[in-house]
């Protein structure tokens, strides 16, 4: 017998994409079945309702382009009434968030107001809105 002096360029890789393709099965397997979890034995609430737990209610003041001011959708006459309704919120609710809302044609001045009766009646948390730049 005459022995093959042929040099081999070529590698077979059918073998090595086999194994792959188990590994990635075994480990698709394994995942599926690591996540179905422990079965256990919950405890039983009673029937009544739970208490509500109430979350501090934000409050949104918003100044148009016009200047008119708005507490939550109702319109503010003028600075002093919202400085009012503003200390009666305070009292009620007390660590109660606040945004802000100007139009982007309002004046400065008008915002800086709202900003002053805010720091004024006590208010800590205080936001400003703005839109995402897109």
């Amino acid at each position: 017998m005459q022995a093959d002096n042929k040099s081999y360029d070529d590698i077979n890789v059918t073998p090595m994409v086999d194994l792959y393709l188990v590994l990635l099965l075994i480990f698709i397997i394994m995942t599926t079945a690591g996540v179905q979890g422990v079965k256990v034995n919950l405890p039983k609430a009673s029937n009544a309702a739970a208490k509500k737990m109430d979350a501090p209610k934000i409050q949104a003041i918003t100044v148009d382009n016009a200047g008119n001011i708005k507490l939550n959708a109702s319109p503010v006459a003028s600075v002093a009434e919202l400085e009012s309704k503003l200390g009666s919120i305070k009292a009620s609710l007390p660590d109660a968030p606040v945004v802000v809302r100007g139009d982007s044609a309002t004046q400065y001045q008008l915002i800086m107001d709202v900003l002053d009766v805010l720091g004024r009646t006590g208010f800590e948390q205080i936001g400003l809105a703005t839109k995402p730049n897109k």
